[in-house]
C-alpha cells in the first residue's frame, strides 16, 4: 500500500438525509471508502413527500448558481430533472414580475435560468443520483446524539436507533446537514467550544401554498410573481405561480403579521386578489385546485457564525440549514447548500489535510453570506421584523437598491447586475461597482410598463380562457394585458 493510500480516510458520516446531506455525501465520496448518512426518518422510494420537510409544500426553485453546483457534483442531474418534467426558466425572458418599482421587462437575451419543480421531485432525483454509488449508504430511523472526540478533533458520532440501540460510528469527517434542528451548537458546548455567534431576523412572514391543475400548457409558461413592497404602510403581501412537473402550477401566497393568508381554502384566491396587483387571482380563477392549503409560520432568517469561532475542531463541517436558514420567499436555501457542498468537494480533492475543516467552514460561509445579505437586507425593512432594526446605512443602501431596481425595469444592464446577484453568481458588492452606480444614476432607458408583460401567444391563451369562462370578473386579466411585449 502506498503512503497516499495509508493517509486516505476510510469513512465520512453525514448527519441528515436532506438535499444538503445528500450533496455533502456526493462532495466527499471520492475521498473515502464509505459514507454513512444518518437519517431520522424513512426515505421515500420515489418523488414523494419526505417526513421532516414541512417547507416541501411550498414553491421551490434552483437558482443558476445552485443548479450549476449540483450539476458539478452530480453530472446529469439537471437533465434528469427536466426529463421528469421540471422547467428551465430563462431569466428574465420567461418571467412576469411585478417588483416594488414596477413590471420588469422580459429581455430577449437570457443571462441566467431557474429550475422549477416540486421539492419532492428535486429530492428524489438528487437522492437517486447519490445513492446509486455503492460507497454511500443510509441508516434510517437513526439519530446522531453526540460527537465523538474532543475539542481538537471530532472522530465520529454516537447514534441511537428508534428502538433505543446505540452505536459509535468512527469517522475521519463528520458533516452536520441535519437542518434547522441541528444539535451542533450544543455538541460544541459539550466539547468546551463556546462563544458561538448567532444572528436571527424574523419578518413574521406566513406562507400558504397549494397545487393547481394549470389551465394552459406549462411548457415555456413563465414564472409569475407579485412582490411585496416593504415601504408601504401596510402588511407586506406577495405571491408567485411556478410551473412544475405534471402540468401543474405550484402557488404560494405570503403575508406579514396583520395581513397573512390562512389555511382556509375558501380564502386562498380572495387573498391573492389583495396583493399589489390582482394578476395571480385572475390566473387562479381559471385553474383547478388539486390540494388543500398548507400553512407555514417559520420563515426566520437564522445564521450560526461557525467560521468566526477562534477554535474549530478537525473533522467537523456544518452545511446547509444547519449553518444558516433563510426566509424561503427568496428561493436560496437549496442553492446555497449546493454551493457549500461544491466548495467542500473542491477542498477535499486532495484528501483531508490538517486544517481542512476550518477552511471548509469559511468556504461554506461565502455563499451563506451573500444569501444572508440579500434576504435580511430586504426583511429588516418590514415594520413587523424582529431581531434587527435598519440603521442609517441600511436605509441608504435600500434606497439605492430600490433605485437600481427601478432602473432595471427599463435597463438591461441594471437588470443583469441584479440577476447576477440573485442567481448567486456574483456577490452583492458588485451592485456598487462604478459601472452599476452610473447605470442607477442614469435611470431606466425605457418607459415603465403599465401592464403584465405577457407575450402575444400567452395573451391569446388567456383570452381564450376568459372567453370560455363567460366573461364577467374573469375577463379582468385580459383587460390588464399589455398591448406590446
Amino acid at each position: 500500500m502506498s503512503e497516499a493510500s495509508r493517509r486516505r480516510p476510510h469513512r465520512a458520516v453525514v448527519v441528515g438525509g436532506s438535499i444538503a446531506g445528500l450533496l455533502a455525501a456526493a462532495a466527499v465520496k471520492d475521498q473515502v471508502d464509505s459514507v454513512d448518512i444518518i437519517e431520522a426518518h424513512q426515505l421515500p422510494d420515489g418523488p414523494e413527500p419526505r417526513t421532516g420537510v414541512p417547507q416541501a409544500a411550498h414553491i421551490h426553485l434552483l437558482q443558476t448558481g445552485g443548479a450549476e453546483a449540483i450539476e458539478a457534483l452530480l453530472p446529469g442531474t439537471v437533465d434528469q430533472l427536466l426529463a421528469a418534467g421540471a422547467h428551465r426558466i430563462p431569466v428574465t425572458r420567461n418571467m412576469v414580475i411585478y417588483s416594488p418599482e414596477g413590471w420588469y421587462r422580459r429581455w430577449e437575451r437570457a443571462t441566467h435560468y431557474l429550475i422549477t419543480a416540486s421539492r419532492d421531485l428535486i429530492d428524489f432525483v438528487v437522492r437517486e443520483h447519490v445513492l446509486k454509488d455503492p460507497r454511500v449508504g443510509v441508516r434510517t430511523h437513526t439519530r446522531a446524539v453526540e460527537l465523538l472526540g474532543d475539542r481538537d478533533t471530532v472522530k465520529g458520532v454516537r447514534v441511537r436507533t428508534t428502538d433505543g440501540v446505540e452505536a459509535e460510528l468512527h469517522a475521519e469527517l463528520v458533516i452536520d446537514a441535519s437542518g434547522r434542528a441541528s444539535r451542533t451548537p450544543r455538541w460544541l458546548a459539550q466539547l468546551g467550544i463556546s462563544d458561538l455567534g448567532q444572528d436571527h431576523i424574523d419578518s413574521g412572514l406566513v406562507y400558504a401554498s397549494r397545487m393547481y391543475r394549470a389551465p394552459v400548457p406549462t411548457r415555456d409558461w413563465p414564472v409569475v410573481s407579485i412582490q411585496a413592497d416593504p415601504r408601504l404602510p401596510q402588511p407586506g403581501k406577495s405571491g408567485a405561480i411556478l410551473p412544475i412537473e405534471g402540468d401543474r402550477w405550484h402557488v404560494s401566497l405570503m403575508g406579514t403579521p396583520g395581513g397573512h393568508p390562512t389555511r382556509d381554502s375558501d380564502t386562498f384566491e380572495p387573498f391573492a386578489r389583495t396583493l399589489r396587483h390582482p394578476l395571480l387571482a385572475d390566473l387562479l380563477a381559471h385553474a383547478e385546485p388539486l390540494t388543500d392549503v398548507t400553512l407555514t409560520h417559520s420563515t426566520i432568517n437564522r445564521r450560526h457564525s461557525y467560521e468566526r469561532l477562534p477554535h474549530w475542531p478537525e473533522g467537523l463541517v456544518v452545511l446547509g440549514d444547519s449553518a444558516a436558514t433563510f426566509n424561503p420567499v427568496y428561493g436560496q436555501g437549496i442553492s446555497v447548500a449546493a454551493q457549500g457542498a461544491r466548495a467542500l468537494r473542491d477542498l477535499t480533492a486532495n484528501g483531508l489535510a490538517p486544517g481542512l475543516a476550518r477552511r471548509a467552514q469559511r468556504a461554506i460561509a461565502r455563499p451563506v453570506g451573500s444569501a444572508w445579505a440579500l434576504a435580511t437586507g430586504q426583511d429588516i425593512h418590514y415594520s413587523t421584523t424582529r431581531g434587527k432594526n435598519p440603521n442609517l446605512a441600511d436605509r441608504l443602501l435600500n434606497r439605492y437598491v430600490s433605485r437600481l431596481s427601478r432602473t432595471a425595469t427599463g435597463s438591461f444592464h441594471a437588470a443583469t447586475s441584479l440577476t447576477d446577484v440573485l442567481a448567486l453568481q456574483a456577490p452583492p458588492t458588485t451592485l456598487v461597482h462604478p459601472s452599476v452606480l452610473l447605470t442607477a444614476l442614469l435611470g431606466p432607458l425605457r418607459p415603465p410598463l403599465d401592464r403584465p408583460p405577457f407575450t402575444p401567444a400567452e395573451r391569446a391563451l388567456l383570452k381564450d380562457l376568459e372567453e370560455s369562462s363567460g366573461g364577467g370578473q374573469r375577463s379582468s386579466s385580459a383587460d390588464r394585458l399589455p398591448r406590446e411585449h
